[in-house]
């Protein structure tokens, strides 16, 4: 790992064991780039690397030197109106009316470690020796501004990490419209562009598309990164599957409005932008002010997507995750939601976490609806006390009760959202996102607290830290459950209205940084009607996310296939409830909803109580088998080995080893059964090809050379022992395997 710059060519090469990256200063003193992919051995220079060449209906900047042009070079982070046509990085409105900027080098500093970022969730070290920082320094002398470019490489993760911070050294104002975090050119555009697009209830399934000319993007303008787009983009080589072919990933470690886009030029180069979504932004910068965007990593791949996955599961896991809980084993939890809903008391809910201690969990959730006068969906959010009429002895009393059942006690909030009916609208009906003279849209009955004022976020702040103080709570599930609408501030100036939702964002990462700074005991789950704000910028304070409000198991076959894209199983909420599902009413057995519960955080969300003997002896065993496999599951290597995407009515199977590659543990699971079933055969991944394993349930045992390759065949003893069972719909297995030695 090592950063160099050569001062001859002024080129920068970061690399590790892996990976290069390659920066040259242009003539012209922007920055170019010539390389990002597999390592490549350093030379004294890279300057083969840099293409231009003249063209006819080209602009260039030197009136003798018509070769180069900014139409046509690669580029690390442009600017606009010096002869490129492409989408700048950075867009600045000025007191004079224009929008030409010009970021010219003046200086870099190379340091080891990785800095944090202001006021922003980010990637960190826990030793400078980690990782190297590269910051570059430009300025535009003309404005008095400079711009700040980072670029962090890993020792241990095959990642690029990029932000930019924009500083107003001048007294005039800057006015700016688009700040992108990382921009980065391709010398071609031969890719085909994955993203994870969906809805509330079928979040980031997989999307695949070919990259053309013109532009292509994902975005979200709702004041969230959304259901609807992830901020997460990857572009692979034509033919890249799985496990084998080159890939880029670029995932944004922000939990707000967002913009990822490739833009394929005439001469099929590719640009690639992610960062704040330009559209409705707008960040005025005084004179000594700065501006810090997110940040993007940027990960490269060449045994495909599952490798790809693989360096954001480990990066993530181990140094996005924070606090205790980032190594700490996850308590398996029920929740009460499905099981009452608003309908309960502190008997009824007494009398569900009994019957849940005696089958084995270990933490019970109490949801939506212990607060305020709150009977249904329409009142009392912001009002964060005790219903008396359902809990007479407050939370602190239901906690003890809980706690001395042997239970840990956990509890819902939704800190961000405001209801009409509510002590606190009444009180403060300023405190709403809002836009004067404009009506109010409702959204699941409630308005979005406006974030942005520091006075709400403290006065949220402390009705939550008086209760945790309070009561016994060692878990919080944060909600957040409509977007936002009439974006607006009654709080700040005309000039700085497009500042509201960024402003919001950054509201949020500040009340989480307090809560989590002052009970750092405490495990917080981030939820957002769902799945609906599972992004990087949230796990750094939220070690996991509730994935879907779709508990359905068929449904969350392609859910959390599509969420391990980027995300390790250890931060994915998943939960086994009730038959019929309660979102689709599906009917699915207890083993495939937990077989494909396992494969997350596992819980339970139905009411115990009305099991029976039989279901419960099974719940235990299941209990029981995640227990002994958790910690295994949540920091083994995921592999996903046949897609629900690709074969909606068939086989959808992943796996995870060890990181020792001693031990496997496989999902098998079929949606619809099939008439006269032949011979089935799996390949596996990830085991080591000189160990022999056993396979539960089989006599022979196998070397990891023969599963791999060959794969695990279902041969007529086994059909007629086992997969039996796949003669009807919605059925599933788990397959344990173990190095013999």
């Amino acid at each position: 790992m090592s950063i160099i710059f050569n001062e001859k060519t002024r080129e920068f090469h970061l690399f590790n064991d892996n990976i290069s990256y390659i920066i040259k200063i242009f003539k012209n003193e922007q920055l170019g780039h010539l390389y990002f992919g597999k390592k490549v051995r350093h030379r004294e220079s890279f300057e083969h690397l840099l293409k231009t060449r003249q063209r006819a209906d080209t602009p260039y900047p030197f009136e003798d030197d018509p070769t180069f042009s900014l139409d046509n070079v690669l580029q690390e982070y442009p600017t606009y109106g010096t002869s490129d046509f492409r989408e700048p990085a950075v867009h600045i409105w000025q007191e004079d009316g224009s929008r030409i900027t010009n970021f010219k080098y003046k200086s870099y500093r190379i340091f080891n470690g990785k800095p944090k970022l202001k006021e922003l969730p980010a990637v960190y070290v826990e030793k400078a020796e980690e990782a190297v920082t590269l910051e570059i320094i430009l300025e535009d002398t003309y404005i008095n501004a400079e711009l700040y470019l980072l670029y962090t490489i890993f020792e241990e993760y095959d990642t690029v990490v990029r932000s930019a911070r924009l500083v107003n050294k001048g007294s005039q104002k800057l006015n700016i419209e688009s700040v992108m975090s990382m921009s980065v050119d391709f010398l071609d555009g031969e890719f085909e562009m994955l993203h994870l697009s969906g809805v509330w209830a079928r979040e980031r399934e997989l999307k695949v598309r070919r990259v053309e000319q013109g532009i292509q993007s994902v975005s979200s303008t709702r004041g969230a990164s959304s259901a609807v787009q992830n901020p997460f983009m990857a572009l692979k080589r034509y033919g890249t599957k799985e496990h084998n072919g080159e890939v880029y990933g670029f995932s944004l470690v922000y939990s707000g409005s967002f913009l990822a886009q490739v833009e394929m030029d005439y001469d099929r180069q590719a640009r690639v932008s992610m960062g704040i979504n330009p559209f409705d932004f707008k960040w005025l910068l005084q004179g000594g002010e700065e501006f810090q965007t997110p940040e993007v990593v940027m990960v490269y791949s060449d045994k495909g997507l599952n490798g790809m996955s693989h360096i954001y599961h480990d990066l993530y896991r181990n140094r996005l995750i924070r606090g205790v809980w980032r190594d700490k084993t996850r308590p398996i939890l029920i929740n009460n939601w499905e099981a009452t809903y608003f309908d309960f008391d502190e008997d009824k809910i007494v009398q569900i976490a009994k019957t849940s201690k005696e089958l084995g969990l270990e933490l019970f959730v109490l949801d939506d609806g212990w607060f305020g006068k709150r009977n249904n969906d329409k009142s009392s959010l912001g009002d964060w006390f005790a219903n008396g009429e359902k809990l007479p002895n407050g939370i602190k009393g239901l906690a003890e009760r809980i706690v001395e059942l042997g239970m840990q006690f956990g509890l819902w909030f939704e800190p961000e959202m405001i209801s009409k009916n509510s002590m606190l609208y009444e009180k403060h009906p300023d405190w709403v996102l809002c836009v004067k003279g404009r009506n109010k849209s409702f959204g699941r009955n409630q308005y979005v607290l406006d974030f942005s004022r520091k006075e709400v976020v403290n006065y949220i702040y402390e009705m939550m830290a008086k209760i945790l103080k309070d009561a016994q709570i060692t878990y919080i599930k944060w909600d957040m459950n409509r977007n936002m609408t009439e974006i607006g501030s009654l709080a700040l100036p005309a000039e700085r209205q497009g500042e509201v939702a960024h402003r919001y964002i950054l509201g949020v990462y500040s009340l989480y940084e307090r809560l989590t700074s002052e009970f750092p005991h405490i495990l917080f789950e981030s939820c957002a009607g769902g799945g609906g704000r599972f992004d990087p910028g949230l796990l750094y304070y939220a070690p996991q996310t509730w994935t879907s409000d779709n508990t359905d198991a068929v449904e969350r076959l392609k859910i959390q296939y599509g969420t391990s894209m980027v995300y390790p199983l250890s931060c994915m909420g998943s939960h086994v409830s009730a038959s019929p599902n309660h979102q689709i009413l599906r009917d699915t057995p207890l083993e495939t909803r937990a077989n494909t519960a396992y494969f997350g955080t596992f819980g339970y969300e139905l009411d115990v109580n009305k099991l029976s003997e039989e279901e419960k002896e099974e719940v235990r065993a299941q209990i029981k088998f995640f227990k002994e496999y958790r910690e295994f599951i949540h920091s083994g290597d995921f592999y996903r080995l046949l897609s629900p995407f690709d074969r909606e009515d068939e086989f959808t199977a992943w796996a995870v080893v060890s990181k020792d590659k001693q031990e496997a543990l496989v999902g098998l699971y079929q949606v619809l059964a099939k008439a006269n079933l032949g011979f089935f055969k799996l390949r596996l991944v990830g085991l080591n090809p000189e160990y022999e394993y056993i396979v539960e349930g089989r006599e022979e045992t196998y070397f990891g050379d023969e599963l791999m390759n060959i794969g695990l065949v279902f041969n007529k003893q086994y059909i007629e022992e086992g997969i039996k069972k796949f003669r009807k719909d919605f059925t599933s297995q788990l397959i344990k395997i173990k190095s013999k030695f």
